[in-house]
């Protein structure tokens, strides 16, 4: 990368699609920088109309389905970019880094690979409605109130509710179950590009503990990793008011490695 600007592959989480990113796009993109923001399968689209019309499919969808999609969409590229992904997408950056994707990764707020885990009540309750083990392949519906607590408890319930009404879309509860699986290992010691991880204080779904955690599994000799903690941030870290500085901190992290 050294000499030119690296072109970012942004990753969504759960809940969203690669509409998302538009404020990121815009900003990388005013800086130089090529972007792509692809959606996961059964997620491309208007999220208003997505919520009126589930498909099927998406209740089968696994991390694992995601992760070859994203492989075959990456493949595609003419050189390695740097990979940046929120929430269940920051720990797509870390399986595609871990299989030798990616110039080098920014993990915000990541879901956690199968290992670690977090002992934060607040965890368990935004986090075990989409993991209903009685509720089948039905895809999970996102209401209003429980997105106010799980993605973005540090705002008012008007300001999350616009926010829910601007990108959220339905889920597959199987994305998250597959995590548990082989699917959502990492194998930490394995030689990688330059990471860095993002979390937000006051982060009910990934608790910033947690984040460390998975920082802390990686070995030194592996390679470099560095962590930067937010304060007032939720869940909605890279979406709430003050992603700004949560965007320039990543997008000057990523112009540092070219200047290496």
């Amino acid at each position: 990368m050294t000499g030119r600007l690296a072109a970012l592959v942004l990753l969504h989480g759960m809940y969203m699609n690669g509409s998302s990113w538009q404020p990121w796009v815009d900003r990388a993109g005013a800086r130089g920088h090529q972007c792509h923001a692809p959606s996961w399968p059964f997620h491309d689209g208007d999220p208003a109309t997505l919520r009126r019309q589930i498909d099927p499919g998406l209740g089968r969808l696994t991390i694992g389905a995601v992760t070859d999609h994203l492989k075959a969409f990456l493949d595609t590229l003419p050189e390695a970019p740097v990979l940046i992904g929120h929430s269940i997408g920051g720990l797509l950056v870390q399986k595609l880094v871990n299989d030798g994707y990616g110039a080098a990764g920014v993990a915000i707020s990541p879901a956690p690979p199968r290992g670690i885990v977090s002992f934060d009540p607040n965890f368990f309750q935004a986090n075990l409605p989409h993991l209903n083990p009685f509720a089948g392949n039905r895809p999970v519906i996102m209401t209003p109130s429980r997105f106010h607590y799980a993605f973005a408890n540090t705002l008012t319930p008007a300001q999350s509710a616009t926010g829910f009404e601007q990108y959220v879309v339905p889920e597959s509860r199987n994305v998250p179950r597959s995590t548990l699986t082989r699917q959502g290992a990492i194998t930490f010691r394995t030689p990688h590009p330059p990471l860095l991880f993002l979390a937000g204080d006051r982060d009910h779904l990934t608790p910033a503990s947690m984040v460390r955690k998975n920082v802390a599994a990686y070995p030194a000799p592996a390679g470099t990793v560095e962590f930067q903690e937010f304060a007032g941030r939720s869940h909605f870290i890279c979406n709430e008011p003050g992603w700004e500085e949560v965007a320039d901190h990543a997008l000057d992290w990523v112009a540092g490695l070219g200047e290496s």
